[in-house]
């Protein structure tokens, strides 16, 4: 227990390995171990069926990271990683990571690149306007000098209402100050996002 609770307070709070080691007894390299190693196990599983009447939300988030071999600079000009989060549109609960792709991905890119797409299936899910031409549920287009219908305009107002779900869940998943500023190499950005996106479903559920 004192190994998962080093690791969860890493993610949480961002010290550096010299900061935290000694809060738990250990050298700065036995704390490194338990979360090269421990980090992995704690990871969300993703949901691999769903139900007919299921309806999904999907958006990208930045996370600026450090290992510039798996990192980009992004719209924020930041060296970042973007990772596809898939969430259940009634629960909340997150079911899908996708792997992190160079922040400089476009959504509609990274949703295909990222494996979140073959993840799903065919399950509905809906998404912002970046995600045109994937075939998921986005809100209608205005074409120039023309006005949408009021049909349209009311199908975009509870789109938009709906999918701010997810951007909560960000703002949640976001308290976890790694996710500000990643140290972790290779995997360890993923994993981060794996195990705190299980430890957030845990909090929701109870």
């Amino acid at each position: 227990m004192d190994r998962v609770l080093l690791v969860a307070a890493y993610w949480r709070t961002n010290l550096t390995l010299r900061q935290l080691a000694p809060l738990f007894g250990v050298s700065k390299s036995a704390a490194s171990r338990v979360i090269d190693h421990l980090g992995p196990k704690l990871a969300l599983e993703p949901r691999k069926r769903f139900a007919k009447d299921a309806v999904l939300i999907v958006d990208g988030t930045l996370v600026p990271t450090r290992d510039r071999s798996i990192a980009e600079q992004s719209k924020n000009y930041r060296y970042s990683t973007a990772h596809q989060v898939v969430i259940d549109a009634d629960t909340r609960v997150v079911v899908v990571v996708g792997r992190p792709v160079p922040g400089n991905r476009h959504d509609s890119r990274g949703w295909e690149e990222s494996g979140a797409k073959n993840a799903i299936g065919h399950t509905m899910t809906i998404a912002d306007g970046g995600y045109q031409g994937t075939g998921l549920v986005i809100p209608h287009r205005r074409t120039k000098g023309k006005e949408l219908p009021a049909w349209k305009e009311e199908h975009n107002r509870s789109h938009g209402r709906v999918r701010a779900r997810i951007e909560h869940t960000f703002a949640r998943m976001k308290g976890w100050k790694i996710l500000r500023a990643c140290r972790l190499k290779g995997d360890g950005v993923h994993h981060a996002m794996l195990g705190i996106a299980r430890l957030y479903n845990l909090a929701l559920t109870g």
